[in-house]
């Protein structure tokens, strides 16, 4: 009797994939919304008990880097180029930037305010990657991408009745820059696919970890913070999620167009932000708040029209 191999008689899940390339874009991007929603809320718990985001920022990116130098430590030809080292330098440099603006606001303001703002950052990359990239956008999107920045004022100018009071001209400063700086990190993670780096995304994350890091741990030096014990197992903690969750997200980027990535991230992230700051941060929205919130995910929902 012929022995039959496991191939033959059980489909591999990737072979599956390839004969459907929609719900291959699908698994991807459902993967990268989980993963992108759970990084950020893991600062948000970090900063809920007190620690120096600063610290915790650049341990997680340290960490990322330290577990990818060990594994091409390993490797005979880490096979590292110009263009990896470029890309991984500049984009360190945005998330080091981004990360901090946003930790520290999340010290000061509400968390629906805050990370409502950094979703809405997302339509930055669908602009770059229309205008830089040549990818399609519609009418229908544009006027969604219009909608976005509408529920951005309103977001901007609603939060808590204690913001409003206390750190106004603080929120008008700082949510513009959450939205900034968040954009140009997002358009850096995007130019990884278009640099024709998907096969090489790793040693663009050791090159991002390495430089956030750096850049981070000199931030705290110049501080004079002294790292708590906690600080540092929860950013080696989020570091290693960060590991994880980074290789998803430009691996769904690599198969997902970002016209429809980035606002399917956004639209998923922001009702689930919302729903958890809610629930667990009893922290329930104004009315200018909530119109803002409408705007964002009716913008959102508009540019994922085909």
């Amino acid at each position: 009797m012929r022995k039959v191999s496991v191939s033959e008689t059980t489909p591999s899940f990737h072979r599956f994939l390839r004969k459907d390339p929609e719900l291959h874009c699908l698994l991807w991007l459902a993967l990268a919304c989980v993963a992108d929603f759970g990084f950020v809320q893991l600062f948000k718990f970090s900063q809920r008990r007190s620690h120096n985001a600063p610290t915790v920022v650049s341990i997680n990116y340290l960490t990322l880097a330290g577990l990818l130098g060990a594994y091409f430590f390993f490797q005979t030809t880490p096979s590292f180029t110009v263009k990896t080292v470029q890309i991984g330098a500049i984009t360190g440099v945005a998330c080091i930037v981004g990360m901090l603006i946003t930790t520290k606001a999340l010290q000061m303001l509400s968390v629906s305010l805050v990370l409502t703002s950094y979703r809405m950052s997302l339509v930055v990359p669908v602009v770059a990657s229309v205008q830089i990239w040549g990818e399609t956008l519609n009418g229908v999107q544009t006027f969604g991408i219009m909608t976005a920045l509408l529920g951005l004022v309103f977001i901007t100018c609603g939060g808590k009745q204690a913001d409003r009071q206390q750190t106004a001209k603080f929120a008008l400063c700082i949510v513009p820059l959450i939205f900034c700086a968040q954009g140009i990190c997002h358009c850096c993670i995007r130019w990884v696919h278009y640099a024709g780096l998907d096969d090489r995304f790793l040693h663009v994350l050791f090159m991002i970890g390495l430089t956030a890091g750096s850049l981070g741990t000199l931030v705290v030096v110049l501080a004079r913070h002294r790292p708590a014990r906690s600080e540092i197992f929860t950013g080696v903690g989020i570091g290693l999620y960060n590991l994880v969750a980074f290789s998803i997200i430009l691996s769904a980027l690599a198969h997902v167009p970002g016209t429809l990535f980035f606002p399917a991230l956004g639209c998923t992230a922001v009702i689930l932000d919302q729903f958890l700051a809610y629930l667990v941060w009893k922290e329930p929205p104004n009315r200018p708040v909530r119109w803002g919130i409408v705007l964002a995910i009716l913008a959102l929902f508009l540019v994922l029209q085909p």
